[in-house]
Parts: C-alpha cells; structure tokens; sequence
C-alpha cells in the first residue's frame, strides 16, 4: 500500500455507520454526521485495492468549494468544513473531514450529461439516443450535446451497477414535484459550474450529484463536481470524433481496461506509475478549478 494514504477511517469512540466507495460515515450527534473522505478509489463500481495519496484531501476540499460557490443556488449539508483544523491528535483527519447535517438521501443519482462520452456514447452509436432521449444524428464521440441532459439512475449496492432510468420514472419514485426540484437544481448546478470550469481551462463533460430532503427542504449532499463524480477535461486541445484526456478516474477505468480485467472480483491493484499520475490528476484539476 502507498505510504500516507488512508484506506480505511478507525476513530475510537466514533459510531461508524458505514463505508461508501470513497467516504468513511460516523454518527455525530442527534442532528449531525462526521464524514471522512479516504484515499479509496472505485471503477467500475468496485472498490479496488490500491488507494491513491492525497486523492481523500483533494475531494472533500474541492466538494467544500462546490458546496459555498453553489450555495446560492441551493442550500448543502455543510456544518463544519474543516471540524479537526489545528487539532494534532487528529492531524490525519484534517482537510478529509466535514461535519454535515443529517439528512434523508433520495434513492436516485442526479446525473447531467453536457457532452457525449461513455455510456451515452455507446447508446448513442446503437439508437442515436442517451438514456432513452432523442438527440440528432451526426453527433461524434465527445461532442457537445445541443444541451444538457438530465438522466437519473437507481443507486446500486457496492460490486453492482446502476440503471438509468428516465425522468417519468424517476418521478414515480420521488413524486413529480420533487422529481422536477431535483432535475431543476442539477441542470442550474451543472451549467453555473460548466462555465466556471471552461473559463479554468476545464471541460465538465457529465457529472453526478446526490441529494437529501431535511425536513421538506431539498439539499445538496455528499459531494459535489470531483474528479470522483464527475468526467473533466482539459479545454485545450479539446477535439471532438475521439476520446478526450482527463482530469478524473477514467485515467484508472482505462488502465483496467487494458490489463483485459473482466470487472469480477478480485479487483487488481495499480502499478506506482498508475497511483502517481492519477493524484496528480487529481492535485491538477482541484489546482485549476480553485485558483
């Protein structure tokens, strides 16, 4: 295992209350929890064994910047952004840790597709449609789509994968009112970041947002446009008909997919040289999207 990663959270007098593919989550009090973001890395929705340094630090501090830029838009679960700054008995928590409200997480991804790559790609070339929308014939891989697309999908157990599904249906789970929220709010999250990343040298191609209801309020939750949640890419040299570089874990997705893994378990490790340039991917796109 790489030194100075963490891989696993192990906070004595902490209920833990589960681990995702990235986020450690312990119980913080009636109306509150405390997240620890590792240095765990997933593709193809498994967690694999390698984590990546520095990769827990650069997600939580870029979703802390997402969460108070996008504020005004609509409101997020941040308590504490930094709970344990300054605090030397837990040094290893600091800038990996946030204190959240609690909240009740909707069963679907909110997902917004501006470009077209991956799935929607490969839908693209068999039905001239992603997700089940129609889109015009002509479109190339990595192309701009006329505009964004809203395409939820269920939320699947570690080691499984999600289903996209549409709107229609999206709203038979959470009711059409609610349905309407969480779309309107991903598509104004997705297009106010798009272009504070274009202006950064930085393509958002497609992202994933979570949301919670607190009460009846609808709240941004988990994380927000991290190389994690979110396909990035750099502007420059930015030529649709191909697939793009990337700022994300797509750099990893391509890797596995060239040792021919057949995505069962075991999940492999990375080689050094894959760890390494995949946290400076990371370090570069927080370094560009923050400056």
């Amino acid at each position: 295992m790489p030194r100075d990663a963490l891989f696993e959270s192990h906070e004595p007098g902490a209920t833990l209350l589960g681990r995702g593919k990235a986020r450690d989550i312990y119980d913080h009090g009636p109306d509150t929890l405390l997240i620890v973001t590792t240095d765990r890395i997933s593709a193809f929705d498994f967690v694999l064994p390698t984590p990546i340094p520095g990769k827990g630090v650069v997600l939580n501090q870029l979703s802390n910047f997402w969460f108070d830029l996008t504020a005004g838009i609509i409101a997020n679960h941040v308590v504490d952004p930094d709970p344990f700054a300054g605090d030397r008995m837990r040094a290893h928590l600091q800038g990996r840790s946030v204190v959240v409200r609690k909240a009740r997480s909707l069963p679907i991804e909110a997902i917004v597709r501006g470009y077209l790559a991956g799935s929607g790609w490969a839908e693209y070339k068999r039905s001239q449609s992603v997700c089940g929308i129609p889109l015009p014939d002509g479109l190339q891989e990595s192309s701009r789509l006329p505009e964004p697309l809203f395409t939820p999908s269920t939320k699947a157990e570690l080691g499984a994968h999600d289903e996209n599904i549409s709107f229609e249906r999206a709203a038979e789970v959470l009711g059409l009112d609610l349905a309407a929220r969480v779309r309107d709010a991903s598509l104004a999250l997705y297009g106010f970041a798009a272009e504070h990343a274009r202006k950064r040298g930085i393509i958002i191609a497609d992202t994933k947002f979570e949301f919670g209801l607190v009460g009846d309020k609808l709240i941004l939750i988990d994380e927000a446009l991290t190389p994690d949640s979110s396909r990035f890419w750099p502007l420059d040299g930015y030529e649709p008909g191909q697939g793009q570089p990337s700022f994300d874990k797509q750099y990893v997705r391509d890797y596995l997919e060239s040792i021919g893994w057949k995505k069962t378990p075991p999940a492999p490790e990375l080689p050094p040289e894959v760890v390494g340039r995949t946290a400076q991917k990371y370090e570069e796109a927080r370094r560009r999207l923050t400056q």
